[in-house]
């Protein structure tokens, strides 16, 4: 049952999230925003999104990542539904929407870390790629319905219905969580709860100063780094490439098909890691592997899709580098709490910052470099490099042993 919850509730965060990207080129023609003003946008939910990581993992890590889910989710799903109402409140809508993206992306941020804390402490190793993979690929779904409904949304009632549509699912999702699967002591945090989390006696026994030290620990983060700053550069970006390079094409289609295929290509990556693992191959060679496909196939179908004109063949090479990114979920992703089981929570925090960090850069430079040089061309070279790099590095230094205990000697 938390496995399916989690995964709905993923399936929302990223609906809520998609609502800007797939309406930005609408309010864009509203209200007269340029690419770089669009940039701005975009990117405005990631610094809310970087700031929360590292404090969403250690709270979760101490005092339970359901609550914090929880409560984060009812939070940024109202953020979500008042958002076009806060529109005609204001002379400024450019600056008003910004704030409202920084505060979603502050309470979204707390989300992946406290998935990774959940997981480390209540899933066996063998049974953790494939979990995390059926609820990672709720990122996908919720594309998924947002890319379909979303833009039949836009197109039939406007963009304001976009963003009620995944606001009030949001909450209602929040409500069910807190009627039917949390206990009544697990359904808030009060002041007293959050002060011993930051007491010296609640620190996890780690000697980070050893642990940071650690090839391996800096290998996964500078991975999961180069995962997110690209994955969030194409997925705000893509819907409006496809609206231009394709103007006659449909919303549905091209916001839809690359996430048909990610799904099962993400159920598939957890059950063949964990299948792998069974029949003893070794656990950091079978990480490895998923990020081999994850990120290095999966850039060859990103450089492709900014040379190709035929617009089959653009939605083939999306739904290829779309679906084989979900093989992150078996490899860099279940690689944090290989390494620290204790602090997974603060550790995917640590590296999702990172990444979220060079998601602004990344997202911002990109639209200036779209206005300035006429061509996607740039962003898409950007999003290979990033991607081999971080590739390297993780398939020369990752190990699978435990580094947060003071006896694993690297």
């Amino acid at each position: 049952m938390w496995t399916g919850a989690l995964l709905v509730g993923t399936c929302l965060l990223y609906c809520a999230r998609s609502t800007m990207p797939i309406c930005a080129a609408t309010m864009s023609e509203s209200f007269g925003w340029s690419k770089k003003q669009s940039g701005i946008i975009l990117s405005s939910f990631f610094w809310g999104y970087c700031m929360t990581q590292v404090l969403g993992g250690h709270l979760s890590d101490k005092l339970g990542g359901e609550r914090v889910i929880l409560l984060s989710a009812v939070t940024w799903g109202l953020i979500t539904t008042i958002t076009p109402l806060s529109v005609h409140v204001t002379s400024h809508p450019l600056t008003l929407i910004s704030f409202l993206r920084f505060l979603m992306g502050l309470f979204q941020g707390v989300h992946f870390p406290a998935l990774a804390s959940l997981f480390s402490q209540r899933v066996r190793e063998s049974e953790r790629a494939f979990t995390c993979s059926v609820v990672g690929c709720g990122s996908q779904f919720g594309t998924l319905v947002m890319g379909g409904a979303g833009s039949l949304l836009l197109e039939w009632y406007g963009w304001e219905t976009v963003f009620y549509f995944a606001g009030f699912l949001t909450v209602l999702w929040g409500y069910c969580v807190c009627a039917y699967l949390l206990k009544n002591k697990e359904k808030g945090l009060t002041f007293e709860e959050l002060e011993k989390s930051f007491s010296p006696s609640s620190v996890t026994h780690v000697n980070w100063k050893q642990f940071f030290k650690k090839a391996p620990v800096w290998a996964v983060i500078i991975a999961q780094v180069s995962v997110a700053s690209t994955a969030f550069t194409l997925f705000s970006w893509m819907p409006t490439f496809f609206k231009e390079r394709f103007p006659d094409a449909k919303g549905w289609v091209f916001n839809v098909v690359p996430w048909v295929v990610a799904i099962p290509a993400a159920v598939f990556s957890g059950f063949l890691s964990d299948y792998l693992i069974s029949k003893g191959y070794k656990t950091v060679w079978v990480r490895k592997v998923m990020q081999v496909f994850g990120m290095g196939v999966s850039s060859l179908f990103v450089l492709g899709l900014g040379q190709t004109d035929t617009y089959w063949q653009a939605i083939l090479f999306a739904s290829l580098a779309v679906g084989l990114q979900t093989f992150n979920h078996s490899g860099v992703t279940v690689n944090v709490q290989d390494l620290a089981p204790s602090c997974a929570g603060l550790l995917f925090g640590v590296a999702n910052t990172g990444g979220a960090l060079l998601g602004v850069i990344w997202v911002y430079l990109s639209g200036y470099f779209i206005e300035t040089t006429g061509s996607w061309d740039p962003m898409f070279l950007l999003v290979v490099v990033v991607n081999i790099i971080g590739l390297l590095i993780f398939t020369e230094f990752a190990k699978s042993e435990r580094m947060d205990t003071e006896v694993v000697q690297v």
